[in-house]
């Protein structure tokens, strides 16, 4: 299984060196707007819209409304000089986001409100029914709009941490291989399992142990790369991870 074992280009490697990822070009931007910078801002945008559409919903919006709020806000962060107010300070894209949205919100919404929302451009293309259909519990519940928000970044991270890794065993002919042990990541699969799923497989019981042992390694690159493009520094990233994983717990 080569490719569970090779580092991916854009994060922090084996020798300690932060390279270039989707936030640091914005941060490194700074005043000087660039096209790297303004593509990098897109991209990120365009993975974690849906925990901010969610926190607008939170906050007792309908999802047609909420939809567009976040639409409009996406517009106006996009096209206006929102790079050069950014917090080096705060460090994390997550922490800029939210901060801004609020800022739009408190400040801005009236005047969205009386006008065509995003002078009938789209900024990103968003989709909100899916993410709707997956709120079995609506939001009947006492967690605040900060709390949402939190929870759903850290699921849209893992689920492009899975998505990652899952393409990668595709591509290698192993796909059926990641659906049997994907389980064995999160610890969602008792130890006991290891026989079924070597069974299923047709390997031995040790090789399913090697293989998950593997899995569960490249995961964990895949998940500190993908927190990467969120923060500043490579400093940042353990800290990022804790409060991921506090939020979902």
């Amino acid at each position: 299984m080569p490719a569970l074992e090779q580092e991916q280009s854009g994060a922090s490697g084996h020798d300690g060196q932060f390279q270039t990822t989707h936030w640091s070009v914005v941060i490194a931007a700074g005043p000087n707007d660039s096209e790297a910078a303004n593509a990098a801002m897109a991209r990120l945008c365009q993975t974690y819209w849906h925990p901010l559409y969610m926190y607008v919903r939170r906050l007792g919006h309908r999802p047609e409304d909420a939809q567009d709020l976040t639409q409009e806000f996406f517009a106006r962060l996009l096209a206006k000089d929102y790079l050069k107010a950014v917090d080096r300070a705060k460090g994390k894209f997550r922490s800029f986001l939210l901060t801004a949205v609020k800022r739009f919100l408190a400040n801005e919404w009236d005047r969205a409100n009386r006008q065509k929302r995003g002078g009938g451009k789209e900024a990103l293309s968003l989709d909100a029914k899916e993410f709707e259909g997956r709120q079995p519990r609506g939001l009947v519940d006492d967690r605040t709009p900060e709390k949402v928000f939190e929870q759903q970044w850290a699921t849209v991270l893992l689920e492009q941490v899975f998505s990652h890794l899952a393409m990668e065993l595709a591509a290698e002919g192993k796909a059926n291989l990641f659906q049997e042990l994907r389980g064995f990541l999160t610890g969602g699969t008792e130890g006991d399992s290891y026989p079924q799923a070597a069974q299923r497989l047709e390997m031995s019981e040790g090789t399913v142990r090697v293989n998950v042992h593997r899995l569960r390694h490249r995961y964990r690159e895949l998940l500190r790369l993908e927190i990467s493009h969120t923060v500043d520094s490579p400093e940042g990233i353990d800290d990022e991870i804790r409060c991921l994983f506090a939020a979902l717990g």
